[in-house]
């Protein structure tokens, strides 16, 4: 059962290349209904003012949607460490610390805010302290806070290894995605070098549940999107300070790129499926293959997995896929057309808004993690911050922020930072995981050329194609 019951209407081919055909997306939520807005006096503010509005002082302590608001989009307009060097600035200076002549009671008051600005900086944006400079004005305001009482060094001891922690695993993350490219792209070349002696092992040939094929391509997903920090959205767009033509704000030392090692994982799966439809001789088995995966997609959209769904269906209307009649007059298609409406482009993706909406709800309300999943169609998800960050002006006409900007993007990516630290909770098969991850996934040119063997040209531009395909 379809949990938000989808109409049942046919609909046209998918466009395939959404994340680099960007058009406006005109989504913006009313500014008054976000739970982010709880400081006007935010709204709009010179940059100074806004960097002091985030240190602790002994009577003052931000709000943490202010905290998260900030760092998450300051980056428009300066470095990460910058902003470090400032903070860390402010409360050396301001508060004094590390000078003898200091009031004991003050220094006492305002450590422990100080640690926990630290604490909630290094935990949701680690990859930030990637950079040496960041490190070095981290260590030097956590030796003064350290020089204190016991507690504050133990607590100095907890946020430093933490953070270790965080950046050891990211660092254990990229070095397993590097292996995992490394030994698709050698069975991909054994294939090409021996397509007789080599003939791969098709999805099917695994595992023939789609149910269980759904679930370890959660167990993908998951785990990609837990690894995307909230800032990789901003960096992805930003280039300059509209104030000033030559200083580049962020983009010029990416300090993390799990965004696009996650949209290729996108591009991978819908080229792997249509691999897995292309490849075999007989058109019985293309199409036993082809109602496998409408099965798979149609588990993924019952477990708030859009982004396999949507990558799946992607590679069904690949044109080396949709051009074999003769298979798909042996497919039944009802299912499909029904998760081809769920995903249908038009009205600003409209019918799966409204499912994702659903999904989000009903993780809200969950007694379960089953019920908590939501992973979002990742490519519409960037769409909607780029159009977001390009739709409104950074700055006013008076040179202040434009903070009611910042609240906004800071209410998408917030709901996104909800969704991946969802655990998943099926259980993992390592069989299928090393199939979908390293399997042979083929060019589009491959493709073509598989899909003419299968079924011939039947015009003389696909003829041409043919020919020069086969001449390579």
């Amino acid at each position: 059962m379809f949990p938000w019951k989808p109409s049942f209407q046919t609909v046209s081919e998918c466009d395939k290349c959404y994340l680099f055909s960007l058009q406006p997306l005109h989504i913006f939520i009313p500014l008054e209904s976000s739970p982010l807005k709880t400081h006007n006096s935010t709204n709009s503010r010179s940059l100074e003012a806004l960097i002091h509005h985030l240190v602790p002082t002994v009577d003052y302590y931000p709000d943490r949607t202010y905290i998260f608001t900030f760092l998450l989009s300051s980056r428009l307009f300066m470095h990460p460490y910058e902003l470090m060097s400032k903070v860390c600035h402010l409360c050396m200076e301001q508060q004094r610390l590390g000078d003898p002549q200091a009031d004991k009671k003050r220094v006492r008051k305002i450590t422990p805010k100080i640690l926990q600005l630290l604490t909630e900086w290094t935990e949701t944006f680690p990859y930030d302290f990637r950079d040496e400079r960041m490190m070095r004005s981290l260590k030097e305001l956590t030796h003064r806070l350290a020089s204190g009482e016991e507690v504050y060094r133990k607590a100095v001891g907890q946020l430093s290894q933490g953070l270790i922690r965080r950046l050891t695993v990211q660092s254990q993350y990229e070095e397993a995605l590097v292996k995992i490219n490394a030994t698709a792209a050698e069975r991909l070349a054994a294939l090409k070098s021996k397509p007789q002696a080599s003939i791969q092992r098709d999805m099917l040939s695994i595992c023939s549940d789609p149910f269980t094929v759904a679930q370890q391509l959660t167990h993908i997903e998951l785990e990609r999107l837990s690894y995307i920090g909230p800032e990789e959205f901003v960096q992805a767009f930003v280039q300059k300070d509209p104030l000033d033509n030559d200083k580049s704000c962020y983009s010029d030392r990416k300090k993390a790129s799990n965004l696009e090692a996650y949209v290729e994982w996108f591009n991978r799966l819908s080229y792997l499926v249509a691999t897995e439809i292309c490849m075999p001789v007989k058109k019985k088995h293309r199409a036993r293959v082809i109602e496998f995966f409408i099965d798979v997609a149609r588990e993924c959209f019952n477990i708030g997995n859009f982004n396999s769904l949507m990558a799946i269906i992607s590679g069904m209307n690949m044109s080396p896929v949709s051009r074999l009649k003769k298979t798909w007059s042996k497919v039944k298609t009802a299912k499909f057309d029904i998760l081809e409406h769920q995903m249908d482009p038009s009205s600003n993706f409209y019918n799966y808004r409204t499912a994702l909406r659903g999904a989000t709800q009903r993780s809200i309300t969950a007694n379960s993690s089953r019920e908590k999943i939501v992973i979002p169609f990742f490519s519409l998800l960037i769409k909607d911050i780029y159009f977001l960050n390009e739709g409104c002006a950074s700055r006013l006409p008076d040179g202040h922020i434009n903070f009611e900007k910042f609240w906004e993007l800071a209410k998408q990516v917030s709901e996104f930072m909800t969704w991946k630290k969802v655990e998943c909770p099926f259980e993992k098969d390592r069989k299928i995981l090393q199939y979908l991850l390293t399997a042979p996934a083929f060019t589009e040119d491959a493709l073509y050329l598989a899909s003419y063997e299968s079924e011939g040209p039947e015009n003389n531009m696909e003829k041409d194609r043919w020919k020069s395909l086969r001449c390579v």
